[in-house]
């Protein structure tokens, strides 16, 4: 149903699956070889959960961003601009805010990895928490770009108490530090700040792997894209992807299933056995959304750009163009040996410092045009 193809560069059979398909990934999960599985997510995973993806003009998101004023688009993820202007950070995080939104049943599937105690670690570049509102266990997550899970003063680094945070991001009234007055934020990771210690103790037990799931990602901003590298050349790679990327297929136990998320891992779970696991799973999620009963407070506060309509349009697009590059989001593209050619030869200019290193937002190049690949089938 969701599964399209597998490719393979020219490296012989498999060695640890017996075929390259949905089949024989599901008869090694369930096998005792296959104990430590680990799981990268990207924003494909949220978007039948209806996350705003900073493109329809439907969404409240996309309006918020044209009233924002920013003096370049990236501002509104930068520390330093937050610390002088926080409305407009707080006027998209309410958009944004847990509860707004459903898990899809890909967050599903990773909690039932994690019930049948094959799940070490999920990996998500997502800020939404919606791992955790599909009932994954905190301690099986790594959030590489942070999330709303969490809440501190940027300047004293005390916590702030979630509810009150809530609140805040709801009335678009911004809150401030009761130890020092300073402004508070969710954890998100922003330009000029560290990424989570968490992810950096994390990354080292990808050498424990046995399987690993590579789920609704561009691999294209690092360091996250270069966690499906690290796994042993022994552990089978499974993408589940609309687009063929990184370098899956170089390997002799890579997979690559190309289609929409929730089918592909639908088809995944009618193989495993676990299809009614996976929506009794899902339809416990309906609980999860929440009506906030809010009033547009924060985005009257926000005034509109005195400019021409041709000029707001040619901005705005820009706005969003980078606000999908910041998140991680892969833009389309007619014309795929082209743009693999520029993401290859170009770096984006904007990086988030990490102490001793710096994680530039660099777009990784497929190393071969899908068509150039030899197909295999991955069919159920």
């Amino acid at each position: 149903m969701g599964v399209e193809q597998s490719t393979q560069y020219d490296k012989g059979p498999p060695e640890v699956l017996e075929a390259l398909d949905l089949p024989s990934v599901a008869k090694y999960l369930k096998s005792e070889e296959c104990r430590n599985v680990f799981v990268m997510l990207g924003a494909g995973v949220s978007t039948s959960a209806g996350i705003p993806d900073f493109r329809s003009p439907k969404t409240g998101l996309y309006a918020n961003l044209a009233r924002l004023n920013l003096p370049y688009p990236e501002a509104v993820f930068e520390i330093n601009y937050f610390r002088e202007s926080p409305t407009a950070f707080y006027s998209l995080a309410r958009e944004l805010l847990p509860g707004r939104f459903r898990p899809s049943p890909t967050h599903s599937f990773v909690r039932l990895l994690d019930a049948h105690t094959r799940l070490n670690t999920c990996f998500t570049q997502n800020i939404d928490t919606l791992e955790r509102r599909a009932g994954v266990r905190p301690e099986r997550i790594v959030e590489a770009h942070g999330s709303f899970a969490g809440q501190h003063c940027i300047e004293c680094r005390a916590p702030f108490d979630g509810d009150a945070m809530r609140r805040a991001l709801v009335s678009g009234k911004i809150a401030k530090c009761a130890e020092c007055e300073g402004l508070v934020k969710p954890d998100i990771v922003f330009f000029g700040e560290a990424l989570p210690p968490l992810f950096h103790r994390s990354v080292p037990k990808l050498r424990e792997a046995d399987l690993l799931f590579v789920i609704g990602t561009s691999l294209t901003v690092q360091p996250f894209a270069s966690l499906a590298s690290m796994v042993p050349e022994s552990c089978p790679r499974v993408l589940i992807n609309l687009d063929h990327v990184g370098n899956f297929g170089s390997r002799s136990d890579d997979v690559v299933c190309l289609g929409k998320c929730d089918d592909v891992v639908r088809d995944l779970c009618k193989e495993l056995g676990w299809e009614v696991e996976l929506e009794e799973a899902w339809k416990e999620t309906e609980a999860s959304v929440v009506d906030f009963g809010e009033v547009d407070t924060a985005s009257e506060s926000l005034p509109a750009k005195d400019q021409s309509t041709d000029e707001a349009e040619r901005e705005l697009e820009e706005i969003i163009n980078k606000m999908a590059q910041v998140l991680g989001e892969k833009e389309a593209s007619e014309d795929e040996d082209q743009v693999s050619k520029e993401r290859a030869e170009t770096e984006s200019p904007f990086s988030v410092t990490t102490g001793e290193e710096s994680c530039s937002q660099t777009k990784v190049g497929r190393m071969q045009s899908r068509s150039s690949l030899p197909r295999r089938s991955c069919n159920v």
